[in-house]
């Protein structure tokens, strides 16, 4: 039984230190933000601080093929195992704590165990997933499709950064595709992530239970016309992209507002790219997700419509494809009720998508939220304090516990 003499120790002060050994990397001095893009250099330096770590406790590292790593404490070929852990990787410019804060707080939690003498009935994995952000190749939470086989080998072996880079080129190999075999060897994954909001202030409370992440996606709008010279090519003459592009992120902004729903264009590619050349290409790529499978579906037709027929107007022509979409996943009700309970903690929904997400629909799933002071993610001014990582340690800690020794 995990003690309050174990939980309340200086566990805020080890949590420090051993973020600190991964703080550095991958920094942007300029931002503030982290620049830990799948497979590149810093991330590689985060994943062999994961082997120094699992090493350090005598847990052995196996890859699944996919870019996924796990370390595992207990019998080697003993099923049943609860799977905990989160991904290293963030997106442009990213906060400190969207990914590392569940591997960091799951070796942490390891510790306690142990330090409490706790000898669980099952093994306890770790697990370090790649490119969860999408960052570098374009689609979300790929390591964890790639092990589910939601995403086929062929498609994720092509995938290709902004350099040209493929992922298999990345990877070194090209990917394994689904394991089912070690997947049902899981008997439960449980992510411990920092909150992506406000409601856990706005509850007081250091630490939370998601349950359910909103149906989500990414689109990809093109948008072509004909690239002519800015000073000599009359107004009433153009076929601008731009301006479709411009309206449909307007008309994007309106129709989530109407729905409740969110709608994002955070990234755009312009072509030639000149500032005395109307454009000849625009390429933006929406980002859109509601509560509800039926508003999503709602508001990407409608923006596709109102796209269309700005086009007609603007003599242009748009083109959409679907890149990523994850339907609504309701975390195994009984599961989440279950540790919300055991935590005396909030259940609340999210709209970030994350590799439990994926695996909600291959075992049972969960997820742990550690308050968020500032709300701000996918930003420098992402934040937690070391008293309520602290929290999310003792609770991740209680929840193994409660599910490998039960």
């Amino acid at each position: 039984m995990l003690t309050d003499s174990v939980e309340e120790g200086s566990l805020p002060n080890r949590f420090r230190a051993l973020w600190d050994e991964i703080a550095p990397v991958g920094r942007d001095e300029g931002s503030g933000g982290y620049l830990r893009y799948a497979l590149t250099e810093p991330e590689l330096r985060l994943r062999e601080w994961f082997r120094g770590q699992a090493d350090r406790r005598g847990m052995p590292v196996t890859e699944d093929g996919n870019g996924n790593l796990f370390a595992r404490w207990g019998e080697p070929t003993a099923g049943d195992a609860v799977l905990t852990g989160s991904h290293f990787d963030s997106v442009p410019h990213g906060g400190a704590y969207d990914g590392p804060l569940g591997i960091v707080s799951a070796f942490l939690a390891v510790d306690e165990l142990r330090a409490a003498g706790v000898a669980p009935a099952r093994p306890v994995v770790v697990g370090a997933f790649v490119e969860e952000e999408g960052a570098r190749f374009g689609v979300p939470c790929l390591g964890s499709r790639l092990l589910a086989g939601e995403i086929t080998v062929d498609r994720a072996a092509g995938l290709r950064d902004a350099g040209g880079v493929s992922f298999a080129e990345a990877l070194g190999a090209r990917p394994a595709g689904a394991r089912p075999e070690l997947l049902g060897g899981f008997a439960a994954f449980v992510e411990l992530h920092v909150e992506q909001g406000r409601a856990m202030v706005d509850a007081d409370a250091p630490v939370g239970v998601a349950s359910a992440i909103w149906p989500h996606g990414r689109w990809r709008f093109e948008f072509t016309g004909e690239g002519n010279h800015a000073g000599t090519t009359r107004m009433a003459d153009r076929r601008d992209p731009m301006l479709t592009y411009a309206f449909t992120v307007l008309a994007a902004n309106k129709e989530a507002r109407l729905r409740g729903a969110h709608a994002t264009v955070g990234r755009v590619a312009v072509e030639p790219n000149a500032t005395n050349a109307i454009p000849s290409k625009v390429t933006g790529w929406l980002d859109a997700r509601a509560a509800e499978p039926q508003t999503l579906t709602g508001l990407v037709d409608a923006v596709r419509a109102k796209a269309a027929e700005r086009a007609r107007r603007d003599g242009t022509e748009v083109a959409l494809t679907e890149e990523s979409a994850t339907p609504l996943v309701a975390f195994d009700g009984g599961l989440a009720e279950r540790l919300a309970a055991l935590l005396d903690a909030p259940v609340l929904p999210t709209g970030a998508g994350h590799d439990a997400g994926v695996l909600a629909a291959h075992l049972p799933t969960a997820m742990l939220f550690v308050r968020n002071p500032t709300g701000v993610s996918h930003a420098p001014a992402e934040s937690a304090s070391d008293a309520d990582c602290a929290a999310g340690v003792t609770a991740l800690a209680r929840v193994l516990e409660e599910l490998t020794c039960r």
